[in-house]
């Protein structure tokens, strides 16, 4: 399969860049993949694999740029102090500002099927998928967040205000017991995916904690992985080919 690590210049700095394909002329449909907190690593390039198996041109950023270069191959409480800490370096309008120029270098591409694209995102990414999928709705048809952080705040610049102006599908995967997603958020955010009318589907897997999606977890699930991962590639499927 090809691969390419590539440096994409955006408004605030250099930002390494994953991306994948498969064998042949194209061209593919794009998912843009955001990383979950833990950061940039094998894990991830091996799932932006899979999906690019089925055929997609699948873009993964390293969003901690801004913080240099962050690298966590072994999760321990010291490396959870630094992710998290870069995690607050992270506006929802710098990442919608990033994934502009994501855009935009994938407009100059033979091997990007122009048209819909998608969005997956866990963790921390699942209020960036919200996001991009409001901020750019012409763009983003199929859209999914895993275990999602952050999703409903009250900060101005909250996810779900994005809500109102989303056209594509959203698929939300929760976890059954998950200590970072407080009881609030899932009602709060189906009541306004409800009032606006959006085209969705929330899943509060049984049996499952934060991180179930990840092999090398020990929340790992795999009939709920498995579940969440089919249903994202059908909704690619039957939304951007």
């Amino acid at each position: 399969m090809p691969e390419l690590q590539l440096d994409i210049t955006t408004d605030e700095g250099i930002m390494p860049t994953f991306t994948c394909w498969p064998e042949g002329d194209g061209p593919f449909p794009a998912i843009v993949f955001y990383m979950d907190a833990p950061g940039i690593r094998e894990e991830l390039y091996d799932m932006a694999r899979r999906m690019a198996s089925h055929g997609y041109y699948v873009i993964l950023p390293d969003l901690f740029y801004r913080c240099g270069v962050l690298r966590f191959p072994h999760r321990s409480p010291q490396t959870a102090v630094i992710w998290r800490t870069a995690m607050t370096q992270m506006p929802n309008a710098g990442i919608m500002s990033d994934t502009k120029v994501m855009l935009d270098y994938m407009d100059g591409l033979d091997i990007v099927k122009p048209g819909p694209k998608a969005t997956i995102g866990y963790c921390m990414s699942g209020r960036l998928v919200t996001a991009a999928a409001g901020t750019f709705p012409d763009v983003f048809a199929a859209n999914a967040s895993l275990y999602g952080v952050g999703i409903v705040t009250a900060e101005d610049d909250s996810s779900h205000y994005h809500i109102n102006d989303i056209k594509g599908e959203m698929y939300y995967g929760f976890a059954e017991t998950d200590s970072t997603v407080p009881c609030y958020i899932i009602p709060t955010l189906k009541a306004e995916l409800e009032e606006h009318g959006t085209n969705y589907v929330l899943d509060v897997h049984p049996g499952t904690g934060h991180g179930f999606c990840f092999p090398g977890r020990d929340t790992y699930n795999e009939a709920a992985a498995e579940k969440a991962h089919a249903h994202f590639m059908d909704m690619c499927d039957r939304l951007l080919k």
